[in-house]
């Protein structure tokens, strides 16, 4: 079974305050759902194709139900009230090959 994936880039942060009330909670409440950060940065090396050159986070997971289920966990819901109309993102999940 292919593993998953959550490709989030960040448009602009409003609040760095709600955003960081946000990285707090979300972070362990992704590891508990079995996510593991594989990129986690500001520095992008290179921007192509009408990109934004922000934030960029990769998570993998072990298949697309549990990526899928991460999101839906109590835990997360409670770290996206928080983070509230802080930051504009763009999350994707998607399957690998």
């Amino acid at each position: 079974m292919p593993k998953a994936y959550w490709v989030i880039c960040h448009r602009s942060t409003r609040s760095p305050e709600k955003f960081a009330a946000f990285t707090k909670l979300a972070y362990p409440a992704i590891q508990a759902a079995g996510g593991r950060f594989l990129v986690r940065t500001s520095k992008v090396a290179k921007t192509y194709e009408h990109g934004l050159n922000d934030r960029t986070v990769v998570i993998e997971f072990e298949n697309l139900a549990k990526a899928m289920a991460a999101y839906d966990t109590p835990d997360y819901k409670q770290a996206l009230r928080a983070l509230a109309d802080g930051a504009e993102r763009d999350l994707r999940i998607v399957e690998g090959v």
